[in-house]
């Protein structure tokens, strides 16, 4: 029997969600994941260069983590989550050996936003010092903490948010260094600001950042959700920098979409606050013995594919063949940013690049709007894209490209 088409009568979802759905043309139910790819319910074929918000670094379901979860599942189960268990042993000393050296303590969640909560609170507590800066243009997720110090247009329908949070413009090392003082605890960034059009960090103003902190006694956070695990062309954005910060937030191409697990990293130094406080933050489900053995798989995989390299490879030749349709679409594309496989498009309009999306959905490629810069179309294929497929990207852009200049010519309909 076929699947219904999402509509109102047909299944659950409130109507707001459905308009922005059909604005986009995403309006269809997902199935049929694999590698690159994706069906809808009448099985039209979609390259997913969302890859929800990067956690399928790995493709749609890898092989290898799908039979980790099947093993995990007759094995083993959540586990008792104060309680330590090989599992997770295994998986700490794992990525304390996969991660920049120096960066040797886990703390295992579900999702970014609880990583950045935990983050803020060790810095807190690690420093006795509350107040908490970002940098404008930063999406940290939609929890507490993660939420207060996130860029968000919609930040004033929730009323008072964390005090003692602050943003601070991007890139001006003397502002950086007037803002932070013996009351801040941390500065936390994303090194590549994912939503925010691809803006990148060079990395003269990480140093900068790295040598400001240390100078006043704050620490230095940098998130890696969407830059991490080889998107960027490096196991880390900040291991290509050469800027060790003091917490590493890793997100959750940790479970390669496998399973909810992400993991934040920290020094020794900071690790005796958890000694003296060893209950100061708990994670139900973060580090269950399932996902642990999840995430080994996936890290194997990401140790035995080096996807960082395919990643940088590719997002070269992906970047200079979108640069080259900018030259052809001045007028629709105003830039094209970001590094690796972590590539943004820029349109005159928030409109404009929901037009985009609807137009690449239609020519087979799903791709989704910033949630800071919206008048951004971000393109997170899968790490392990081939040839083909990046020309099959690159063909969905220019075709979609071509038929929105035409139904914003004046002779249009």
């Amino acid at each position: 029997m076929p699947m219904p088409t999402p509509t109102n009568d047909a299944l659950p979802f409130n109507p707001g969600t459905l308009k922005r759905m059909k604005r986009l043309g995403h309006a269809f139910l997902e199935s049929r994941p694999c590698g690159s790819w994706m069906e809808d319910q009448e099985g039209r074929r979609y390259l997913d260069a969302a890859t929800a918000g990067g956690i399928c670094n790995l493709g749609r379901r890898p092989e290898a983590t799908v039979e980790a979860l099947k093993e995990a599942a007759f094995a083993t189960d959540q586990g008792n989550f104060p309680l330590i268990s090989s599992e997770k042993a295994e998986l700490a000393e794992a990525l304390a050996g996969f991660a920049p050296e120096g960066l040797s303590c886990v703390m295992f969640s579900v999702v970014r936003g609880e990583s950045v909560d935990f983050s803020c609170k060790l810095a807190r507590g690690a420093t006795r010092r509350s107040e908490l800066i970002s940098l404008s243009g930063s999406w940290f997720g939609h929890t507490g903490f993660a939420m207060s110090l996130s860029d968000r247009r919609d930040k004033h329908l929730y009323g008072s948010l964390l005090p003692e949070t602050r943003t601070i413009e991007w890139g001006d090392t003397i502002l950086a260094q007037e803002a932070v003082t013996d009351k801040t605890a941390a500065l936390i960034l994303e090194p590549v600001q994912a939503e925010n059009q691809g803006r990148t960090a060079s990395r003269a103003y990480l140093s900068a950042l790295r040598r400001i902190t240390r100078e006043k006694g704050a620490l230095l956070i940098f998130d890696e959700t969407q830059s991490g695990f080889g998107r960027c062309g490096a196991r880390f954005a900040c291991e290509e920098a050469g800027v060790l910060p003091d917490i590493l937030i890793t997100g959750e191409a940790l479970g390669a979409g496998i399973f909810p697990i992400c993991a934040t990293l920290f020094t020794r130094k900071l690790h005796r606050f958890l000694n003296a406080h060893p209950l100061i933050h708990l994670s139900t489900f973060g580090g269950s013995d399932v996902g642990c053995r999840v995430a080994l798989a996936a890290l194997s995989e990401y140790e035995r594919v080096a996807p960082w390299e395919n990643a940088r490879a590719m997002g070269d030749h992906l970047k200079k063949r979108l640069t080259l349709l900018k030259a052809d679409f001045p007028d629709l594309l105003t830039g094209v940013d970001g590094m690796g496989l972590l590539l943004s498009l820029g349109f005159p309009s928030q409109r404009k690049a929901g037009a985009f999306c609807r137009m690449a959905a239609g020519h087979g490629l799903f791709v989704v709007p910033g949630a800071v810069a919206c008048e951004s179309v971000t393109l997170r294929p899968s790490l392990l894209l081939t040839e083909e497929e990046g020309d099959y990207l690159l063909d969905a852009v220019e075709k979609s490209l071509r038929e929105l200049k035409e139904a914003s010519s004046p002779e249009a309909p």
